[in-house]
């Protein structure tokens, strides 16, 4: 029994360090190479829903210029929400609206402590799922930005990726036709100190978006980047996969 569990477990190991190294290479660029390709624009109309994990470090603060900015960029007749993912529950900041400006200037600084620790972000991504009109034109989104790491039942090397609320975010997110988005950035909990927790967490947002048809980006396990380069590519692939639908 010992050595079937030790060989699981090497085998979710390495499942969870290719997931990282795939997505690496996917959306990793050198975070201080602006690239000036600020004339990249999201292209099509979109009603995106930003959910901000409220226990990521302090860092993550810094980029809410950057976020508000790609808020603003979106073409006219998107709808944005806002909202943080904390303590169990969805606060929403800023239902859908068509003022790009109101729903940027909604976003606040993440509280960055344990106390506002979520637990499970998946339950949130699925209460916000029902924020979603089916009448709605345009592309359906969300961004999610968080650590990915579900510890609502415990920190389990066979559940990296496959988590009951996991499971049922990915099923709701395609019966609703909206495309899951996630920036991965460390938490004040396990993820900025163990860089396992930070695999399973990246492995279960990898498999989110790409069992959503969306993208993850991430850059590692262990330190943080700025989101800069990835809105820019967050915005190619939002582009790319509107020339594929077209």
């Amino acid at each position: 029994m010992f050595y079937r569990r030790l060989i699981s477990f090497a085998a979710v190991l390495a499942l969870a360090l290719t997931a990282t190294a795939a997505s690496f290479a996917a959306g990793s660029t050198n975070p201080t190479d602006k690239r000036n390709t600020k004339s990249v624009q999201v292209s099509e109309p979109l009603n995106l829903a930003i959910l901000v994990q409220d226990d990521l470090i302090s860092q993550v603060g810094n980029e809410l210029g950057v976020t508000r900015d790609f808020i603003r960029s979106l073409p006219a007749g998107s709808r944005v929400m806002v909202g943080y993912i904390t303590t169990g529950t969805l606060q929403v900041r800023q239902p859908f609206t068509s003022d790009l400006d109101k729903a940027a200037r909604s976003l606040r600084i993440p509280r960055s402590s344990t106390s506002a620790s979520a637990y499970n972000p998946y339950v949130e991504v699925i209460e916000a799922l029902r924020s979603f009109n089916a009448d709605w034109k345009g592309k359906n989104a969300i961004l999610l930005i968080s650590d990915g790491l579900d510890t609502s039942r415990g920190f389990d090397v066979t559940s990296s990726g496959h988590t009951l609320d996991l499971e049922r975010a990915i099923k709701q997110a395609n019966d609703r036709d909206v495309a899951v988005y996630s920036f991965y950035a460390p938490s004040v909990g396990l993820t900025s100190r163990s860089r396992l927790a930070a695999s399973y967490g990246q492995n279960s947002l990898n498999r989110l978006a790409d069992d959503t048809g969306g993208k993850a980006f991430f850059q590692g396990t262990t330190g943080f980047v700025t989101f800069d380069a990835y809105f820019e590519r967050l915005r190619q692939t939002l582009n790319e996969r509107y020339a594929k639908a077209s």
